[in-house]
């Protein structure tokens, strides 16, 4: 056996062998992947199950009355056992499939509006002096006040919709990416700006990719801000999806009557009522009712 022979027969076992731990590896990392997919899928159904329990015993511990508090098995009963769960289901998820669509606008137009909005402060120091103050002053106005303003002027459409669900995820990603920019570590700055980088490149090459996980983590905080907006304008001005479900569905409980107790303590000043139910409205107060019902101040 000659020395080339020799050499031949070592690099078959050792090609042998770096491949065998190379399907071992690759084994390894299929594990791992389907153990962390396992865990997660445990945690979330302990999360579940102790959101379950304390839905439960709160309404227990605080005697809610049956007809205001549903518990699981409430909803269970009208998802899934109940004599018309199946329209039930039909409904919500046709629900759920609008809401859906309007927080996904609202939330990718908020969040490429602050992107771009975020880059242009740290561009141009002059417009985030500008227009940072007018941002927060906006911040501050609640949004149940500023959502019938942005109907009047948009229509009760979908831009509504993506107006107010942008506006809610806007805040929190431009604060977030502007703070991840300007926190860019110098050093990586310097050498670009010392080999004659300019502030576009340096933004593309170092400072973006410095504020992705900023990105990510304001998209965390800004997806359940951004179906909040969108059931409230669902709410108060197009009359679709969960949001006006919700609305709907408070709506065919008891108003009159406690209207009628409203206006009955209103007028009298009776102190009764604080600790009994409301009974039926006092005939000399039905004229003064039927008025502002033809007012509209009341809805028939």
């Amino acid at each position: 056996m000659t020395a080339v022979d020799l050499l031949s027969q070592v690099e078959q076992v050792t090609g042998t062998v770096a491949a065998g731990a190379e399907r071992h590896r690759g084994g390894r990392g299929a594990l791992d992947i389907l153990i962390r997919v396992m865990v997660g899928l445990a945690r979330a159904a302990v999360s579940i199950g102790i959101v379950i329990f304390a839905w439960w015993a709160f309404l227990e511990y605080f005697n809610v009355s049956a007809f205001s508090g549903k518990g699981p098995t409430d909803v269970w009963h009208y998802l899934f056992s109940g004599p018309q769960a199946s329209a039930h289901r039909t409904l919500m998820m046709n629900e759920s499939k609008i809401t859906l669509r309007d927080a996904a606008l609202g939330l990718v137009a908020g969040t490429i509006i602050a992107i771009g909005a975020a880059i242009a402060f740290n561009l141009w120091r002059p417009v985030e002096r500008a227009l940072m103050p007018i941002a927060m002053v906006l911040r501050s106005v609640p949004l149940i006040a500023m959502t019938p303003l942005i109907a009047i002027i948009f229509g009760r459409n979908l831009r509504t919709v993506t107006v107010i669900a942008s506006v809610v995820t806007f805040f929190p990603t431009l604060v977030n990416v502007t703070l991840a920019l300007r926190s860019t570590p110098q050093d990586s700055v310097d050498v670009l700006r010392a080999y004659g980088a300019s502030p576009f490149t340096t933004l593309r090459k170092v400072q973006i990719p410095h504020a992705l996980p900023a990105l990510f983590a304001s998209l965390r905080v800004a997806a359940p801000l951004a179906l909040v907006g969108a059931m409230l304008a669902e709410w108060l001005a197009t009359g679709e999806g969960i949001g006006s479900n919700i609305f709907r569905g408070g709506a065919v409980s008891d108003a009159r009557r406690a209207r009628h107790a409203l206006l009955d303590r209103a007028v009298s000043g009776d102190r009764r009522h604080r600790r009994t139910r409301a009974g039926p409205l006092r005939p000399e107060l039905r004229p003064l009712t039927r008025c502002l019902e033809r007012l509209g101040v009341f809805p028939c």
